[in-house]
């Protein structure tokens, strides 16, 4: 099934007859469709009342610079500086690291999203792509503010997202611009970058999703497109029984696979659950390619968003005000 990607602040006549697509599991956000509080959730009431069955409405809002809402929410912080003081102060760490999950979680709630796509569960040697969205270049430390990130969001009544397995830290390159390869062997992706998706998925994680990365040591095709990765390592060695995402098929990695047809296709037959398609124009022929194949939709009532209050009730919460207090030297601050 797919999560698409739409072009502006409201629906058009064409997206709309997307989401009454049997294909059609969700939409993602971005900072092109967002222009207030008040005007995104009208978006994401009209993403819902547009589809004949539960629709998934998502975000990235990891903090940082990938923040896709800005304005009238709080302005977080990467993960980097909440795990910057780890070694000293390791209980005030987590606390915060929990604080700012359950934050970025009931904003997003509250606006009416069922979920962002976090924590980066990536560790932090310098990759392009994720720099200071990772929490540490530790394993043992990012397994430990992984498990207080799920957490937060779970308080939240927000499902919990790994990404982008088996990791995605440790390469130079961008996969949304080039080809990516990490050349190490299984056994020491097991040592290092596995750990902490291990810690996540025995916290509760509910899914994960995939980098565009190959490991050629272990599978030439990019890690989403894999068979290996996902059913043998992630599901049958890792034990992982929630919901497998790809990556966004518009980046450039994911060209190694073909045209969209052939992404969209080499995804979930190697054991994607949802595919993200966040490029519009890339849609139409996303829905040709997945016309005749059986669909997967408890995959989407996995990934609903539960108990949200609205910002009235958030604004009421006594933890508001206190998880602010604890991320920023002014509480209430916002971008």
């Amino acid at each position: 099934m797919l999560v698409i990607g739409v072009a502006g602040t409201e629906l058009n006549a064409v997206e709309r007859q997307w989401l009454q697509h049997d294909a059609v599991a969700g939409v993602i956000l971005f900072a092109r469709n967002f222009a207030s509080r008040q005007q995104v959730a009208e978006l994401t009431a009209a993403i819902r009342a547009a589809s004949p069955r539960p629709v998934l409405v998502a975000v990235d809002q990891e903090g940082g610079r990938v923040q896709r809402f800005r304005d009238g929410y709080s302005l977080l912080p990467p993960l980097q500086e909440l795990a910057d003081n780890f070694a000293a102060d390791p209980g005030g760490s987590l606390a915060r690291v929990r604080e700012h999950a359950w934050l970025m979680a009931s904003e997003i709630r509250a606006t009416g999203l069922d979920l962002s796509f976090a924590p980066v569960a990536d560790l932090g040697h310098g990759n392009l792509a994720i720099g200071n969205r990772a929490f540490h270049a530790d394993p043992a430390v990012v397994s430990q503010c992984l498990a207080a990130y799920v957490a937060g969001m779970h308080e939240a009544g927000m499902p919990a997202t790994l990404k982008h397995f088996p990791g995605h830290g440790t390469v130079r390159e961008d996969t949304h611009v080039a080809i990516a390869r990490d050349d190490r062997s299984l056994e020491q992706l097991r040592a290092h970058d596995l750990v902490p998706f291990a810690a996540g998925i025995a916290a509760g994680a509910d899914a994960v999703m995939m980098a565009h990365v190959v490991y050629p040591q272990v599978d030439p095709a990019p890690a989403g497109c894999s068979a290996r990765w996902i059913n043998q390592v992630l599901r049958e060695e890792l034990g992982f029984r929630g919901v497998v995402v790809s990556d966004d098929i518009g980046m450039a990695a994911s060209f190694q696979a073909g045209g969209v047809a052939a992404r969209v296709h080499a995804h979930l037959d190697a054991g994607c659950d949802l595919v993200l398609v966040c490029h519009p124009e890339l849609v139409e022929s996303a829905l040709d390619a997945v016309q005749g194949r059986a669909l997967n939709t408890a995959a989407v009532a996995a990934l609903l968003g539960r108990g949200a209050l609205g910002w009235a009730g958030l604004l009421a919460d006594s933890r508001y005000p206190g998880a602010q207090s604890l991320l920023f030297e002014t509480p209430g601050r916002t971008v």
